[in-house]
């Protein structure tokens, strides 16, 4: 099925905390966390190439099986590549969905290459685009490709709003070159009560999905699951919504993984798996 995306318009709006790298796809560091310098978001994953696990009780190989026609899904493939160059328009201040005010979205961090965290979002993100509209679902794109500046980060949430749910794909950039593992965020506290609980069954859904074949990070508990207020994509989320951590890019193995073909595909078809699990 033909996807939709944001209109140019709101494509140029960019995306930002500071002019520099930062770590992943979030608006500030997660509290008793691993230490990140991005602003959207923070975590660790996969150490080797290998499947942990057997694979989800839905296999991204069957999805012709799955139907999914009539549901409509939010994908944010985090940051954009050209949000480096433009660092007026990302730092601009922008609604953070709690009253105040926050820098419209961050560079994203990278690999030890310069392998950048907007290529692998992207990248990742066209994969579970096409596997969920062979299912026959309608996907919904926060930009059009991965030359661009922004959406804003509010826009990365307002963005879904005749969606089902909204999943946001990033990667995070650890000082530590040791930390590793998944993890998921969900909006809290503050949140619509009723959205709050969709997202976090939506987290668990896709958490249990990762953890198949990915390593989840501790750090934030068992289920690998973040629960945090100063995110202003998922505060200014009207559905259920979350953003992935997928990996670490500064842990060397993980790094090798997010930058191989055979790796984002592992991280799509994961993805895919929880979604339709949720539904």
């Amino acid at each position: 099925m033909p996807h939709r995306t944001l209109a140019p318009s709101l494509l140029l709006t960019a995306v930002l905390l500071l002019p520099g790298l930062a770590a992943c796809g979030t608006d500030a560091p997660a509290p008793s966390a691993p230490t990140s310098k991005d602003s959207e978001t923070t975590a660790a994953d996969k150490t080797d190439g290998g499947d942990r696990g057997t694979g989800s009780t839905t296999s991204a190989s069957d999805e012709a099986e799955v139907d999914l026609k009539g549901k409509t899904i939010a994908i944010d493939p985090g940051h954009n590549g050209g949000n480096a160059s433009h660092p007026t328009e990302i730092n601009k201040q922008v609604p953070d969905g709690r009253g105040g005010t926050k820098a419209c979205n961050t560079t994203g961090t990278a690999t030890e290459s310069d392998y950048p965290e907007a290529d692998f979002t992207w990248a990742v993100g066209q994969r579970l685009r096409d596997s969920l509209e062979d299912a026959g679902a309608t996907v919904v794109l926060s930009r059009k490709d991965n030359k661009g500046v922004g959406p804003c980060v509010d826009e990365r949430g307002t963005f879904a709003d005749d969606a089902d749910l909204l999943v946001s794909i990033h990667a995070d950039g650890a000082e530590s070159t040791s930390a590793k593992g998944f993890h998921v965020i969900v909006a809290d506290p503050g949140a619509d009560e009723k959205t709050e609980k969709a997202s976090t069954v939506l987290a668990e859904s896709i958490g249990t999905s990762m953890g198949k074949t990915f390593t989840p990070n501790r750090a934030y508990g068992r289920d690998a699951i973040s629960r945090r207020p100063d995110l202003a994509g998922l505060n200014n989320a009207s559905v259920p919504a979350v953003i992935v951590e997928c990996g670490e890019m500064r842990n060397p193995d993980e790094a090798k993984l997010m930058e191989s073909k055979s790796g984002q595909k592992k991280y799509a078809d994961a993805l895919f798996d929880g979604i339709v699990d949720w539904y």
